[in-house]
């Protein structure tokens, strides 16, 4: 993974962004040791807008659903 120092980053941040490719890590170092990461999210797929009615038919719901269960009758105030 590439790096650069902070310095050249603060002076060329704008090249170094354009340079990146989509999904590409830079390593921004300060004295030798990295302190930050550049990612370019470029071409990154967004969040797909959900779609209203795609699930219809997929829950089953029963018509004595919500009866109380005659095994747990004793259980119940």
């Amino acid at each position: 993974m590439p790096s650069v120092s902070i310095e050249e980053a603060s002076a060329n941040l704008h090249g170094l962004i354009e340079s990146l490719s989509p999904g590409e890590e830079l390593v921004i170092t300060e004295r030798q040791e990295p302190v930050a990461k550049l990612i370019s999210t470029r071409g990154a797929s967004q969040r797909p807008v959900p779609q209203l009615g795609t699930q219809r038919g997929c829950v089953l719901s029963m018509e004595h659903f919500d009866d109380p269960l005659e095994d747990f009758s004793e259980h119940q105030d």
